[in-house]
């Protein structure tokens, strides 16, 4: 009996030990599990607020998608476009995308006006204007930029090109012009802006820029002042067709340091540490060192194009042309790929049915159209958010395999 007392004695020291080893590890064990759980359910919100995210922005372009083919209006209150229900193979198809981002205040704008130049066929005119200071200059260019043109191009010489230049040349110009007298033209009863009601009134801090394409059966014709811009996807390689107009580019700071300004790296370069383009219509208070003189491009048209890209620079800031085209490309083939094209060269137009309105144009669908460049737009904006885009995004795609 004392042996076996002893026994116990002597084994309960070892017996402690082991105990409190196995408190320990229940502990860490717990604590570990505690942990793991906590990552689990920060994991679920965050996937659960992508996807709400994710929804509302599907719901949102369901929303577009469905206003734009009922009503005309591509993005609601942002674009305004109009189609002729009579004239349904003569409409472009294309897609349009205009979302806030993290901005507090929408300054973006969007004009897309098919068929705008009376007695002429098949010239559709694509705008996006991205605003700073406030965004009265960008609305004024989204109401007013193609009705300029088009007066312009009527009162045009001949010549393609000669005559393309000097119409974008003298609009853009007539709209400067217009953006400068902007606030004594207004009418007492129209609501003030938010420029209007700083103290003194800052309406001459206002602009916008501004890219432009005309869109022909045989040419493209881009013009651009500002950082937003075009570019051209022709058989899988991206054609810039517009430069952006910064203050350190070579040749605009040339200009600048010519009329008597500066440049000064303030947060990027800025003219006179102020505004971080060198070209735009607007800004009265920076002239003539921001010129809103544009750059245009006259680009003939071939059988192997297929999208055109007009975007902002909430887009291009984080994007660059390939990674847009790419996307585009990709929604393309998503919805349903062209018809087969012998040596990379597109098939002739399908005979269409105009009644029943089931053309096949180069293989491609009206329908298969309008979803991949509503998609394609859309995708762009996500990406350009995803990728922490701190400006308006802006996008407009349109689709050129259908030989408009």
């Amino acid at each position: 009996m004392a042996e076996i007392c002893c026994e116990e004695a002597k084994s309960t020291p070892a017996t402690a030990v082991a105990a409190a080893a196995a408190a320990a590890v229940a502990v860490a064990s717990s604590a570990l599990e505690r942990r793991r759980r906590r990552l689990e359910m920060r994991r679920f919100r965050i996937a659960t607020d992508l996807e709400a995210l994710v929804a509302e922005d599907v719901r949102a372009g369901k929303r577009q998608r469905l206003a734009r083919t009922a009503s005309g209006s591509c993005a609601d209150a942002v674009s305004d476009c109009e189609r002729p229900p009579a004239l349904p193979e003569r409409l472009p198809r294309y897609g349009v995308t205009s979302v806030c981002g993290r901005r507090r205040e929408m300054e973006d704008a969007v004009s897309i006006r098919p068929d705008f130049l009376p007695g002429a066929t098949k010239h559709h005119f694509f705008g996006v204007f991205d605003g700073h200071g406030c965004s009265h200059v960008a609305t004024l260019c989204q109401d007013r930029m193609h009705e300029v043109i088009a007066g312009e191009h009527n009162s045009a010489g001949s010549g393609e090109e000669t005559a393309w230049k000097g119409v974008m040349e003298r609009s853009f110009a007539r709209l400067d012009e217009q953006a400068a007298s902007w606030a004594s033209s207004r009418s007492g009863d129209e609501p003030a802006c938010r420029c209007e009601q700083q103290m003194p009134s800052r309406c001459d801090h206002v602009g916008s820029t501004a890219v432009v394409a005309v869109v022909s059966p045989t040419h493209v014709v881009v013009a651009n002042a500002g950082d937003s811009r075009a570019v051209l996807s022709r058989a899988g390689a991206p054609v810039p067709l517009s430069v952006d107009h910064k203050p350190d580019r070579p040749d605009e700071l040339a200009r600048i340091e010519a009329a008597g300004g500066r440049v000064i790296y303030w947060d990027g370069a800025r003219v006179l540490g102020v505004l971080a383009m060198s070209r735009a219509i607007g800004d009265g208070y920076l002239k003539p060192f921001v010129s809103s003189e544009p750059e245009v491009t006259v680009t003939e048209r071939t059988d192997d194009e297929e999208c055109l890209i007009l975007a902002s620079d909430g887009l291009w800031d984080v994007v660059t042309n390939e990674m847009a085209c790419e996307v585009v490309r990709a929604c393309f083939r998503s919805n349903g790929p062209p018809a087969a094209r012998p040596n990379g060269v597109s098939p002739p137009a399908a005979d269409a049915d105009a009644e029943s309105g089931s053309a096949v144009v180069k293989g491609v669908s009206k329908a298969d159209s309008d979803k991949a460049c509503t998609d394609a737009a859309m995708l762009l904006a996500k990406l350009a958010l995803a990728r922490r885009s701190a400006d308006n995004v802006s996008v407009v795609v349109v689709d050129l395999r259908r030989g408009i």
